[in-house]
């Protein structure tokens, strides 16, 4: 059952702006770990904790993409 990273990075985005906007003190805190070969498990842990698993691109294969954080953060 795995997700796109899009999923992740709009949850994480969200939390982000939601710490932004809060007036008082926040925490985030992302993990990730290899699950199997083409999947990691992405926790996003802000007070209550968001799982999602993702399919991924091991480094090497697709030699020509390197996201930049401006196409990260559309």
């Amino acid at each position: 059952m795995s997700t796109t990273s899009s999923f992740a990075k709009k949850c994480l985005l969200s939390l982000f702006d939601e710490l932004i906007g809060h007036d008082g003190f926040g925490n985030l805190k992302v993990e990730m770990r290899i699950l199997r070969r083409g999947q990691k498990e992405v926790i996003i842990d802000c007070g209550k904790q968001y799982r999602f698993v993702v399919d991924f691109q091991p480094k090497g294969v697709e030699a020509n993409h390197t996201p930049e954080i401006a196409t990260l953060l559309e």
